[in-house]
């Protein structure tokens, strides 16, 4: 992917990518409809460190010919009906159902133009998807699914790559006119472009933006790629752009001490997290973003996630779990208060919260917290890991449509202007608690490719803009 560009001869380009995650669906799509890309990717290591490559992998598909194989029922208009209920209704509709809508033909061009081996996620349900609706591929390891992107558009003649390099400018004078590079070495590049793409995530990275716009979470770790600084949000505004969910944010409540993903399948399998009384703490089950913020409250900023063999066994499908084995952070114990003097937590508190465990497992009876969803009861060897909560990736940014447009903040669109992922602003409404599993790479891959054909179609087209792949509806 390190190819030198000629795109600065002056004869410019049709789209600009900034950023390698998602973005390469993008570049991907646009050159399949026969447009120019250049991709500007400002880390060497983006293949292995980018939001996209840490994630799980998860690209929620409505209506796809998965989900059918499986007798499944599923609908775009069930899924907006999902967003809405786990943003109590504060997501923007408009973009919600954009996304949903093209969700299932995202998976499909995924699996049949990029080449993923994607299957459907029916182990276990994910927090507020009312449909088995997960897609993802083997190991359900986002820097699979990355690799397949870069080897896809690795093959497109059309599409440049320049890494490492960074977007510093947009030039508009009533849309979109060309852009400023930036290398390494402090030298900058104008490129003439007919539209610009913002794929470069958020400001996760940004420890004053972070305080400043989600305060509640700046205390814990930020678990995401070095390079999310702000950039996007940085070049929008200059422009004239709004914002939008400034305060979204995906966390992850449960990283292990070597720093791996532990994992909320654990949870969804039967398992729960304690303090260092021994109690728990709250409805697991709500959702692993939110809990993040629930697991910093604790004393210490930390937690004990509580599994048997059954759960551990179950997770082995994600490597991310298994790199958490690996990492030697479980501890086995054959008794309760074994268990506890291994894990530094109070004996008297963790045998009790086994035995209303128990109880509320075998019974399917609502607990003290409310939660109802219990696998089964855990079984003797108990596991127990150490976890801290962290910031995966910011949700709020530039204000966009339908089509992955800039909207100014007249509401007037940027004219060749786009952003996709952290980027733009998020459908999961406000705060953590909004969170889809999924709701991170749905934005990131389907903003960019809806980008791709907004552009192609071009403006006075662009309610065709999809049509071109009609027969990849599901």
């Amino acid at each position: 992917m390190n190819r030198q560009t000629t795109a600065g001869d002056g004869e410019g380009v049709d789209l600009v990518v900034a950023g390698a995650g998602g973005g390469l669906v993008a570049a991907a799509r646009a050159a399949e409809l026969g447009l120019s890309v250049l991709v500007v990717e400002a880390s060497k290591h983006f293949a292995h460190s980018n939001n996209t490559a840490m994630s799980t992998a998860m690209v929620p598909g409505a209506g796809t010919r998965w989900q059918a194989e499986a007798a499944i029922d599923d609908s775009p208009e069930v899924f907006v009906e999902d967003i809405l209920h786990k943003t109590d209704g504060t997501a923007d509709a408009e973009l919600a159902r954009a996304l949903a809508g093209v969700s299932a033909r995202l998976v499909t061009w995924l699996a049949d133009r990029v080449g993923l081996p994607l299957s459907l996620v029916t182990d276990f349900p994910y927090p507020g998807h009312s449909r088995f609706r997960c897609h993802t591929v083997p190991g359900r390891s986002g820097q699979s699914l990355l690799a397949g992107l870069i080897h896809h558009v690795a093959d497109q003649p059309m599409v440049t790559v320049l890494n490492p390099a960074r977007l510093t400018g947009v030039q508009v004078d009533g849309r979109v006119e060309g852009v400023t590079v930036t290398y390494p070495d402090g030298t900058t590049e104008q490129i003439a472009a007919g539209s610009v793409l913002l794929a470069t995530n958020g400001f996760g990275a940004d420890p004053d933006l972070v305080r400043r716009h989600i305060p509640e979470i700046a205390g814990a770790e930020y678990h995401g790629s070095a390079e999310s600084t702000g950039d996007a949000l940085r070049l929008g505004t200059a422009l004239g752009a709004g914002t939008g969910f400034l305060d979204a944010y995906q966390g992850h409540a449960a990283l292990s001490p070597a720093d791996t993903l532990v994992g909320w399948a654990t949870v969804m399998h039967g398992g729960f997290l304690v303090n260092e009384a021994g109690r728990r703490f709250g409805d697991e089950t709500v959702g692993y973003s939110e809990y993040a913020r629930e697991v910093l409250r604790q004393p210490g900023g930390h937690a004990v996630l509580v599994l048997d063999r059954r759960v551990h066994d179950a997770c082995l499908a994600f490597d991310d779990f298994r790199d958490t084995v690996a990492s030697g952070s479980l501890r086995w114990a054959d008794t309760v208060e074994e268990l506890a003097a291994l894990a530094g937590v109070d004996a008297t508190g963790l045998k009790a919260t086994f035995t209303e465990v128990e109880q509320s497992a075998r019974n399917g009876a609502d607990d003290a917290f409310g939660r109802t969803y219990w696998e089964a009861p855990l079984v003797a060897p108990f596991a127990a890991v150490r976890v801290h909560p962290a910031l995966f990736h910011t949700q709020g940014g530039l204000r966009v449509d339908g089509a992955a447009r800039v909207l100014a903040v007249s509401g007037d669109p940027i004219d060749g202007l786009y952003a996709s992922g952290g980027a733009a602003m998020s459908i999961s409404g406000h705060g953590p608690t909004g969170y889809l599993a999924g709701n991170g790479l749905l934005p990131a891959l389907g903003l960019a490719l809806l980008a791709a054909e907004h552009v192609a179609a071009g403006p006075s087209t662009a309610e065709q803009s999809s049509a071109e792949l009609k027969g990849l509806r599901r």
